[in-house]
């Protein structure tokens, strides 16, 4: 589907041709937009108009990157581009653009780039951390035959036993701990483990609403790593309320949804709210990479891995946050299982 908006007009400024996209920003349908005037097509927007006329008497066309025009009382950035044609059409053709589309496909595109970017940086820390880990495992036992005092034992020990908790974290990093299993998954049955997870692990003061659409038809894909994906930035949402907040999961269905330039029609939104500070705007352009953290003592790693985990679904996770209310939104397409599975291999 064409996402730029096209209007072709007559020399009276008459409409003689919209397509799809142009009845969705002027939110009329065709028969209603065809024949009728373009400051009728447009109202409140006699500059603009104004303009046009010029550029039809004058036969000059014209491009504005920000262009503001009013849609119903609420002004609408676009990019517009207007051509004088000779077609039995019409005479002038008007291609309009919302600038906050082209900035959500940049920052789509600058996210899948930058979590390939993750996937390798995460690899070469993995090897390059487990390398001296058997070293130190190894010396800490060494160690620990020499010593005859229990007490310090305990503390060669601690030194195996945190190697080894690292050594595991390593072998997660660098390969998956088990093969996907794709199957039909319940997306309500994915948030309900979620938040029964953290109500076990905040158990004093975190309050987790639901709104759900419980239409929502299956998804195809790996059920536990989807749960690992949600939980992650679930938590993330509970740590950032101190464990005492108000969290809210909602689920919808989104339709004609577009993720890396692909077009989808129908997409399973799990949104994710909490009522925190909100994440530091020094960090927002980084949120996705591994290590970058708004938290005293957090990792870093665990938004990277959910954006990992559901772009293998072929999903984005976006978010937006101001003090006091910060939205993580999972975008996950509903596909046939054939492409699901071939996409997973």
């Amino acid at each position: 589907m064409i996402s730029t908006a096209v209007l072709l007009l007559d020399d009276q400024l008459q409409v003689t041709y919209a397509n799809p996209a142009a009845e969705n920003l002027l939110a009329h349908g065709r028969k209603h937009l065809l024949g009728a005037g373009v400051d009728k097509a447009l109202p409140g927007n006699d500059d603009f108009v104004g303009r046009l006329q010029l550029a039809l008497e004058t036969q000059a066309g014209f491009n504005d990157n920000d262009l503001v025009l009013d849609f119903a009382g609420e002004p609408v950035h676009l990019h517009c581009v207007i051509s004088p044609v000779d077609t039995r059409e019409g005479v002038l053709m008007l291609e309009f653009r919302e600038l906050e589309q082209q900035l959500k496909i940049a920052r789509e595109t600058r996210i899948l780039e930058q979590q390939q970017a993750n996937r390798e940086l995460v690899r070469n820390l993995a090897h390059e951390i487990k390398n001296p880990l058997g070293g130190i495992r190894g010396a800490a036992q060494l160690l620990e035959r020499e010593l005859s005092d229990p007490e310090l034992r305990e503390f060669t020990q601690v030194i195996v036993k945190e190697a080894d908790r690292l050594q595991s974290l390593m072998n997660r990093l660098l390969t998956p701990s088990r093969l996907p299993r794709i199957e039909p998954v319940n997306i309500h049955e994915v948030t309900e483990r979620v938040r029964t997870l953290l109500l076990a692990e905040f158990p004093e003061g975190l309050e987790i609403k639901r709104d759900y659409d419980t239409s929502l038809p299956d998804l195809i894909g790996d059920k536990e790593s989807l749960i690992q994906a949600i939980l992650n930035v679930a938590r993330n949402a509970a740590q950032a309320t101190g464990g005492r907040g108000e969290i809210r999961f909602l689920t919808r269905i989104e339709r004609q949804v577009t993720i890396a330039r692909r077009r989808h029609r129908h997409a399973i939104a799990v949104t994710i709210e909490d009522d925190g500070p909100g994440v530091p705007p020094e960090i927002a352009e980084l949120i996705f990479y591994p290590m970058v953290s708004g938290r005293d003592g957090g990792t870093g790693l665990g938004l990277s891995l959910a954006q990992s985990f559901v772009s293998r679904h072929q999903g984005l996770i976006e978010f937006e946050s101001v003090p006091g209310q910060t939205r993580f939104k999972l975008l996950l397409p509903i596909r046939p299982r054939e492409a699901a599975v071939a996409e997973f291999r």
